[in-house]
């Protein structure tokens, strides 16, 4: 029976395996607005970059782990530099948030306006 002789390999939440079209990932979600808190960064953009393990000494008192050293699987998250390169401000309607105007800085650096171009090199 192919349930027991070949069972699957990978979660069915990550079909299809292949790599992504892009690399830079998206924020799919915020943390909730404060009005009192001066405006600031609310989320970062960074990517799973692979996984390896480290050993570390267990601190449980009371666990039979404690004062031992035990092997953890880690994740390596990799966060490239990042640049504000413009603000855009939003409305309150009945239906939801609405892009009110974007407001863009004025020098940007050259590697940064080449992500604006198709055919940099052409234009």
């Amino acid at each position: 029976h192919c349930k027991f002789e070949h069972p699957r390999h990978g979660h069915l939440g990550f079909l299809p395996r292949k790599p992504p079209r892009q690399i830079r990932g998206r924020c799919r979600s915020f943390a909730k607005d404060d009005a009192s808190v001066a405006p600031h960064l609310s989320a970062f953009m960074c990517f799973k970059a692979g996984m390896t393990h480290i050993v570390r000494d267990v601190e449980k008192p009371g666990s039979k782990m404690n004062k031992k050293e035990a092997t953890e699987a880690v994740t390596i998250v990799e966060a490239p530099p990042m640049m504000i390169v413009g603000v855009v401000g939003y409305v309150k309607t009945p239906r939801g948030l609405r892009a009110l105007t974007t407001v863009w800085a004025e020098h940007l650096n050259e590697e940064v306006r080449r992500r604006f171009y198709k055919n940099w090199y052409r234009s």
